[in-house]
């Protein structure tokens, strides 16, 4: 699933065709959570990694912190959920689905939790393990604008 089919505004329908029209409306700049929530997710290698069930926002400093992506297993059962740093992900907007800069096998291997054991995510210790393993940085490490 992609954006545009959970667009229930009609937000990303631009006057120009399919897609994001950067002369109307958000996009692809700033997009609403919830239409990104099912997005597919694939490697540079237009290999398959799942797809984004949620997105976990910092309540304290208003930034993204993570994509919670789903790997594996069938209908739900089995799967395993990864933390993604937001900043890890790249929206192709052409295919309509984000982008992680990972191989599949080194995906398996990432740090994940099971669906009913997730992990504390404002664990400082837990947040340099995750943006080390992605080679990215906390958005609190980045330099603002």
């Amino acid at each position: 699933m992609n954006y545009e089919d959970r667009d229930t505004y009609g937000m990303y329908k631009g006057s120009s065709g399919p897609g994001p029209d950067v002369r109307h409306g958000p996009g692809p700049e700033v997009m609403g959570a919830d239409t990104l929530v099912g997005n597919d997710v694939y490697n540079l290698k237009n290999e398959d990694l799942g797809n984004i069930k949620e997105i976990m926002l910092d309540m304290r400093s208003g930034q993204v912190g993570y994509a919670v992506l789903s790997y594996g297993g069938f209908l739900g059962l089995g799967e395993k959920l990864f933390a993604v740093p937001w900043n890890a992900l790249t929206l192709d907007t052409k295919n309509k689905r984000f982008v992680l800069n990972v191989e599949k096998d080194r995906l398996k291997d990432a740090p994940g939790f099971d669906t009913d054991k997730w992990p504390n995510m404002a664990d400082q210790a837990w947040v340099k393990t995750i943006h080390a393993y992605y080679g990215t940085k906390p958005y609190s490490d980045r330099p603002t604008a």
